[in-house]
């Protein structure tokens, strides 16, 4: 069986940038066991297959579009992920398996986590900024490690660690993740995780296995932050996408007493000039409630695409 597929670079507007995300606009017919081994021998953060039949919002707003999709890292399959969302709408639009009209495009996507509403805006008969919306019950918890534990697990000194706006806190939206806040941009990118440190500190007793670092400062105009993952399962060089963190980093903005209530919009990069830089652009209704209402949104370009032969058998 033959499956076309393309490569988009997702959260940038410049080729060789952002995060590599693969998407099969027409998967139907694939078995789990084959979406595993394809997304393992692409070996990209994220594969996307796309499903037209079956679909369960097939009833829901029948005016607007609907696509189920599975998603798959190399060695398992994700529930909920933000970049293939705005990959897999920059790809439908621009292969023509959605037709882009008006200023803007509603579609909807089925995840394992459940439905996702996205909007693609029209730019010119071309797909531009796309922009999903969630809601989101983040849990914050204030138990964190010390500053002497962080530092050592960070490979970072004490007095770079944030006190003055923002302290370290765990916060989960169904995933778990330590967010630590420091003062400089440069902090973030040196930073270099140290497995040792971190199983002799309290830190695996948060549950948390990937650690947000970032900073309010950043050399680049187009951004308010700069947010990097670490953690014991990720290398010590890597630099991933941090779009999966960005409800609980917004979830961790509002735990402090001095974020009032009302919309924010700001932005979030991750790398650099040469380590594949992403923009992020998140917005968040504020209301001081249980539950958080965000827009996730960004810019894609497309990479490449091909054919993939898939036997039948595998």
């Amino acid at each position: 069986m033959n499956f076309k597929y393309f490569i988009a670079d997702v959260f940038t507007k410049q080729i060789f940038s952002g995060a590599q995300i693969a998407v099969f606009p027409n998967a139907d017919g694939l078995k789990h066991e084959q979406m595993q081994l394809v997304a393992r021998e692409l070996n990209l953060t994220e594969t996307v297959f796309v499903f037209h039949h079956n679909n369960p919002l097939t009833k829901l707003a029948p005016d607007v579009a609907k696509r189920r999709i599975r998603i798959f890292s190399p060695t398992k399959e994700i529930d909920f992920a933000g970049h293939p969302v705005i990959a897999t709408a920059f790809v439908l639009a621009s292969c023509g398996d959605i037709a882009l009209s008006g200023g803007y495009t509603p579609v909807i996507f089925e995840q394992n986590a459940g439905p996702i509403h996205a909007n693609i805006t029209n730019s010119d008969g071309q797909p531009g900024f796309v922009q999903f919306t969630g809601k989101i019950r983040p849990v914050v918890d204030h138990f964190a490690p010390n500053d002497s534990e962080l530092a050592g697990f960070l490979g970072i000194t004490e007095s770079e660690i944030d006190h003055k706006k923002f302290t370290t806190r765990l916060v989960s939206c169904g995933f778990p993740y330590l967010i630590v806040p420091v003062y400089n941009y440069e902090t973030v990118r040196k930073a270099r995780f140290n497995f040792q440190a971190w199983s002799e500190s309290i830190a695996p007793q948060t549950g948390a296995q990937e650690i947000l670092l970032f900073s309010a400062k950043t050399p680049f105009q187009d951004a308010d932050f700069n947010a990097r993952l670490v953690g014991p399962n990720i290398g010590m060089h890597d630099d991933p996408p941090v779009g999966s963190a960005m409800p609980a980093f917004a979830g961790y903005l509002c735990s402090f007493d001095h974020m009032q209530k009302g919309t924010y919009t700001f932005s979030v990069d991750r790398g650099d000039l040469s380590h594949r830089r992403s923009v992020i652009n998140l917005e968040m209704d504020h209301k001081r409630e249980t539950s958080l209402t965000i827009r996730v949104g960004g810019d894609a370009v497309m990479v490449a695409e091909g054919i993939m032969t898939i036997p039948e058998s595998c």
